[in-house]
């Protein structure tokens, strides 16, 4: 019996540590806070209000994250109700930092780069003749985030304004 319990223990632990080493042999450890299903909410006025949900999930064998989105906007006084959809790839190149690009149902093609802090992830897109993007993600608690997403006009790279504020939480 204690040999069969001892087993039981020892198995659990090898794929614990099996676990762990994945997870670390595919560099996505600090991730664990997006992943899932999400469900959301804007605050404020303009393209903030609205709602949406998302997933952000491992595919090809835990090489790349993908996150897909959706979200809807009420009519307003200016314009109709309408959705947005779009898919984000994130992934790592070998020697380069977290990259990701992003596709929207507009037609928007959206190259970042990937930041992972503590608090959070930062995804900001290269400082080109357009405007600048900045996506950022931060932990609210083990089952909610916020979400800003900022805009930086041509010609001025890092005077980022605030576009849609949000949070969200994690669908049991």
């Amino acid at each position: 019996m204690r040999l069969g319990l001892g087993i039981t223990v020892l198995l659990l632990l090898s794929s614990a540590s099996l676990t762990a080493q994945t997870a670390d042999s595919t560099g996505w450890n600090g991730w664990q806070f997006l992943l899932g299903e999400w469900v959301g909410s804007g605050g404020g006025s303009g393209p903030g209000q609205g709602s949406g949900s998302s997933t952000f999930s491992y595919d090809l064998q835990r090489r790349v994250i993908i996150r897909k989105n959706h979200a809807w906007y009420p009519a307003t006084t200016d314009r109709p109700a309408y959705s947005h959809d779009d898919l984000m790839v994130v992934y790592r190149e070998p020697s380069k930092p977290v990259q990701a690009v992003y596709f929207d149902n507009e037609g928007h093609v959206i190259h970042y780069t990937v930041t992972l802090e503590t608090s959070g992830v930062t995804f900001l897109s290269d400082s080109s003749a357009g405007p600048r993007f900045r996506l950022t993600y931060t932990g609210a608690g083990p089952d909610s985030t916020t979400i800003a997403f900022d805009i930086a006009p041509p010609g001025k790279p890092n005077d980022f304004s605030p576009y849609i504020r949000a949070g969200a939480r994690r669908r049991r």
